[in-house]
């Protein structure tokens, strides 16, 4: 029988080092991988902006979150994952992370204004896509409900023994959800291939991480169920690759989950009925003239020998794709009726 400790003192347990991730490194991107990154984050850019636009026509409906300032957190870490054979799941501010899986921005721009041929058939809409093809399982509208879907998702992956990762995203607000902590503990437990990704933007709805956490580091959030985090600067493409690098060469040594705290800035309010005036211009500003991720990355790639004529080159393209996928969205037919009974109910045997 274990020896009890002496009256009124409680013995201090001896906590064995745990191995951690390396730390991660800046990611060294050839020149085309630099445009790659490029394209993609001013793609995601150009679209929430002209969706912006959309909405306040009238051709949106509902609740509507852009990516606007977040844009390396996505491209540098899903351009790290295999396509069909990782998953990805996240929240409602979820257009971002389609585009950058690369699918269509047509079928994106259409479901977001309701239409047949949308990626959900228009029954989504912003918060709620789809594609199973690409096994990108959604926008949701409850806050923190991705987390555990997304250990359900790295359970599939395990059970399967087929080599994937979940990715699973979720803000600094669902940080604070009951859900997200019996994830990590599970996730922890039967060490499933999981990256949890909190997207710190600071605000959460409109109240600043300071104000509602009382552990406003969030990449400890997972030291009491073993979990190692690591915080990284979200506004930098590169930092965001080479910390995914960094992750999934744990997660796929088996050894479990790791969170990643990405340290980021939305410029626009937390969906398009919010004025954020909770922080002030010149604050919102500042992040513009110091940390925008596109400015960041431009410096690279003039450091890789790019010339600006080939970015506005880049930037014509960009901008046209983005019309083309509005002008698709604007004239394609709205669902049949009779879409509202489909997809409600599977029948198994």
């Amino acid at each position: 029988m274990a020896k009890a400790p002496a009256q009124g003192r409680i013995s201090e347990p001896t906590i064995p080092n745990r191995e951690r991730p390396a730390e991660p490194q800046r990611y060294q991107a050839s020149k085309d991988e630099l445009l790659a990154f490029y394209k993609e984050m001013l793609l995601i850019r150009r679209f929430e902006e002209k969706a912006g636009q959309l909405y306040g026509l009238g051709l949106i409906g509902g609740f509507c979150h852009l990516y606007i300032g977040q844009e390396a957190v996505a491209v540098g870490l899903q351009s790290a994952l295999e396509v069909g054979k990782d998953s990805v799941i996240t929240g409602y501010r979820d257009h971002g992370h389609m585009l950058a899986y690369g699918i269509d921005p047509k079928l994106i721009m259409a479901e977001l204004t309701g239409r047949e041929a949308g990626i959900s058939r228009g029954k989504g809409g912003s918060m709620h896509m789809f594609s199973t093809e690409h096994k990108f399982y959604g926008g949701h509208g409850i806050v923190g409900a991705q987390v555990s879907l997304g250990a359900g998702l790295a359970f599939g992956h395990k059970y399967a023994d087929d080599g994937g990762v979940c990715m699973a995203y979720f803000g600094d607000g669902a940080s604070n959800q009951g859900q997200v902590y019996e994830s990590f503990n599970m996730a922890e437990l039967w060490k499933l291939p999981i990256i949890f990704v909190i997207e710190n933007n600071q605000y959460a709805m409109g109240t600043s991480v300071n104000r509602s956490s009382a552990e406003d580091q969030l990449y400890r959030r997972g030291e009491s169920f073993r979990i190692p985090g690591i915080q990284v600067d979200g506004m930098d493409v590169l930092a965001c690759r080479g910390a995914a690098e960094t992750a999934l060469e744990w997660v796929r040594a088996g050894k479990g989950p790791v969170i990643l705290e990405m340290k980021t800035y939305r410029y626009r309010g937390h969906s398009m009925s919010d004025p954020a005036k909770y922080r002030s211009r010149d604050e919102v500003q500042a992040m513009r003239d110091n940390s925008d991720p596109i400015e960041g990355l431009k410096r690279d790639l003039a450091a890789a020998g790019v010339e600006e004529a080939e970015l506005k080159a880049i930037e014509v393209e960009i901008r046209k794709r983005v019309a083309e996928a509005a002008d698709f969205a604007e004239s394609a037919p709205e669902p049949n009726p009779k879409e509202l009974y489909t997809d409600v109910l599977v029948e198994s045997y």
